[in-house]
């Protein structure tokens, strides 16, 4: 492929029983990608929908990509291994994110940053759209101990729409594949010395008629250990590091 039939924007969006909500998330994507001067594509990697969701994906003109296996992170791997782009917006399928906002996304990203994560935090979360255990303890306490671990400023390690420079993180060789994947990019986006930054943005309500895949403590504890047994490791590495030198 030459580089000028190459997009430079991919979004990709995990999906597993989301026909409630897809078509608008794509339409409003659609429309916000036709504003910018820049080709692009949409993937929709579905994870073993049974509710019709490949249908209407096609119908809305996205890239369909299947991932039978379940998983967060098993999705968007799929999803990064299918792009073709050199950027990748990931968001979810709920209606939960405002995808008008991918321009500020590629911003940060043509300035240079190798990774822009959103930060619900600073943006707003509407009333409804985060559990209060999620929003004044889990999530709060999870992105402080990724800030102390990996000694970077991002507030909000788990928001589910972030943009990324492809080949710099399929650099990173990403092996989780649940919900942890969200912190498991960071960190090891951190150790690898790639470029961060953070914009606002808005979580509302997702518009699901049935209960979320989240697991707040299946996913909770996921996340605690990931950041807890690579923190470690990463830190070993340092000193063992810092002891070779000084011998």
């Amino acid at each position: 492929m030459n580089n000028s039939d190459r997009p430079l924007l991919s979004v990709v969006l995990p999906c597993l029983d989301e026909a409630r909500t897809l078509a608008a998330c794509l339409r409003t994507v659609r429309q916000t990608l036709e504003s910018l001067d820049a080709q692009s594509e949409i993937i929709v990697v579905d994870n073993g929908s049974q509710d019709g969701s490949q249908s209407v994906a096609l119908a809305e003109g996205a890239i369909l990509v299947e991932a039978p296996s379940k998983g967060y992170g098993k999705a968007l791997k799929h999803g990064i291994a299918a792009s073709r782009a050199r950027y990748i917006l990931q968001g979810d399928s709920d209606g939960s994110y405002d995808f008008t906002a991918i321009p500020l996304f590629l911003a940060e990203l043509e300035r240079g940053f190798d990774l822009v994560v959103g930060n619900r935090f600073q943006g707003g979360i509407l009333e409804g759209a985060m559990p209060p255990l999620h929003r004044y303890f889990g999530n709060p306490l999870l992105s402080a101990l990724g800030r102390l671990l990996f000694t970077r400023t991002i507030g909000d390690f788990h928001c589910g729409i972030r943009a990324f420079r492809r080949e710099a993180i399929l650099g990173l060789d990403l092996q989780c594949d649940g919900m942890e994947f969200a912190s498991e990019m960071i960190a090891k986006a951190a150790t690898h010395g790639l470029s961060l930054t953070e914009i606002p943005v808005t979580l509302s309500p997702d518009g699901r008629d049935r209960r979320p895949h989240l697991n707040t403590w299946r996913d909770g504890w996921r996340h605690l250990r990931f950041l807890l047994s690579y923190g470690l490791q990463h830190h070993l590495q340092g000193l063992v590091g810092r002891g070779s030198k000084s011998a």
